[in-house]
């Protein structure tokens, strides 16, 4: 290739406590501009932070989920900049000591384009560590001037920044994916990225095979997957024509337009000394003890990484559908459910993957929304392995069980829907037709194997749907053969 992309990504977590990083106002999202700004919000002289141990547990378990290492000590600093929504003149971070240090995460890459097969990688973690959200500036808010809502000021962050370890924007996204996942599965954030909660910010560059790193420019605040994998290509793009033009580029912050498809420049860059970073004198270093850590570790749910290689060595499943149930943590509760009442894992995962799954994307429903339970989707999938019902009449099951609820077994019986799976019925129904179509008998007989079909669709018809397809299959072949 004549230039290699260089990506790294840092992305912003809101951590899922109710009240902020220090001090007891509420994180709830939608109230009133400026309702939730308490004093220490807005800064007031002599209002002090009180760190809340709840972003501090949530932390240490992304930490432990991605195998980093949790400092035993971290210290806050002050990150010194001037803005309108930063009340203090600088924002609560921390720098040199982060309470999550180097660990790893696992990605699944589905090139967006080609015939290129998924590959899995390994992205290096850098760090994570703690801060507080800045507020908001609203701009027209009123006869063309600029409001500020202080109600997210102090809402508790997780900044997870990633080595320069992707190279594409499938390998962005992938990772993306990913984390945003991992975040919701350990119940640390609710991930949800229209209100906020998780904010990508992605560091592209490009350099010539074997030489350093190029300049890297930053786009700001993506918060869809499909965006950040449209401005990772344009701005790849615009660095390459940049460079093979003549031109240079230069360190800057960056916005992506989803309206044009292209990215902007914003301002330049601040390198870390321009926010002249030094401790918070209000705030003692944060001390997390082994005892600490084995409370949290313990805490810890099956990881998705573990639960995707139980899935393929334990109940035989692909690759590709233990990616696919492990896509949410809803989605593998829910598939561990079935899979345990039923004890067919295929089975259930062809349902999930297949038929929930197109039902949850016409619905836009997130797998949490879904109307059907687990234990009514086993009482469903328990029919269809027993041979009460045909695959075909399952899908009447669910449609009913999806708009109107109720019972697997109510259904079926309700509806008539019991396929006929006694051999001496199918027996008649064959010999009734076999004897009404001699003359295709004649001809299958003699070479016409694909009239095998038709035989299978006038036994159908006659059994209104209800004979055991495999059943009728083996019967027809053995009648037909004389």
């Amino acid at each position: 290739m004549q230039w290699e992309t260089v990506i790294g990504l840092e992305v912003h977590t809101q951590l899922s406590t109710h009240t902020k990083i220090f001090s007891g106002a509420s994180t709830t999202y939608g109230a009133e501009p400026n309702t939730q700004a308490d004093a220490v919000s807005i800064a007031l002289p002599g209002v002090l932070p009180v760190l809340n141990k709840g972003a501090v547990e949530r932390a240490v378990k992304f930490g432990l989920a991605v195998g980093a290492h949790i400092a035993p000590r971290s210290v806050f600093a002050r990150k010194n900049y001037f803005y309108p929504d930063l009340p203090k003149g600088y924002q609560i971070s921390q720098f040199d000591l982060p309470v999550v240090g180097m660990g790893q995460l696992t990605i699944q890459v589905e090139p967006l384009s080609g015939n290129a097969k998924p590959y899995e990688k390994v992205v290096r973690i850098t760090r994570a560590h703690l801060e507080e959200d800045a507020g908001k500036s609203v701009h027209g808010a009123s006869q063309g001037m600029t409001g500020v809502d202080l109600n997210r000021a102090g809402t508790p962050l997780l900044e997870i920044v990633s080595e320069p370890d992707m190279c594409s924007a499938a390998e962005a996204v992938a990772y993306a994916k990913t984390l945003h996942n991992l975040v919701r599965w350990i119940g640390i954030s609710d991930g949800n990225m229209q209100e906020g909660s998780f904010r990508c910010d992605v560091n592209v560059s490009v350099r010539k095979p074997g030489e350093p790193l190029g300049t890297r420019r930053e786009i700001k605040n993506l918060n869809s997957f499909k965006y950040m994998q449209q401005a990772i290509d344009y701005e790849v793009q615009w660095q390459i024509d940049t460079i093979e033009s003549g031109g240079k580029i230069h360190q800057a912050t960056i916005l992506f337009n989803p309206d044009t498809g292209e990215t902007r420049a914003m301002r330049s860059k601040e390198d870390a000394h321009d926010y002249r970073y030094f401790p918070d004198p209000d705030l003692l270093p944060l001390d997390i003890t082994p005892q600490m850590l084995d409370a949290m570790r313990a805490t810890l749910p099956e990881l998705p990484e573990a639960r995707r290689a139980r899935y393929v060595n334990e109940l035989a499943l692909s690759a590709y559908d233990a990616n696919s149930l492990t896509s949410s943590r809803e989605m593998a509760d829910f598939f561990d459910v079935c899979v345990s009442a039923v004890g067919n894992a295929k089975l259930c995962a062809n349902w999930l993957i297949g038929e929930l799954s197109a039902q949850l994307n016409r619905d836009g429903l997130e797998m949490a929304q879904c109307p059907v339970t687990p234990q009514q989707m086993s009482g469903m999938l328990a029919r269809i392995a027993d041979n009460t019902i045909s695959n075909s009449g399952a899908k009447e099951v669910f449609r009913t069980l999806w708009s109107d609820g109720g019972e697997a077994d109510a259904i079926i019986e309700s509806k008539g829907l019991k396929q006929v799976s006694d051999s001496g019925a199918i027996e008649a129904l064959v010999d009734e037709i076999i004897a009404a179509q001699a003359d295709k008998v004649a001809e299958y007989r003699s070479g016409k194997d694909k009239l095998f079909g038709f035989f299978v669709g006038l036994a159908m018809k006659a059994s209104k749907g209800k004979a055991n397809p495999a059943q009728l299959n083996e019967v027809l072949l053995k009648k037909l053969a004389g």
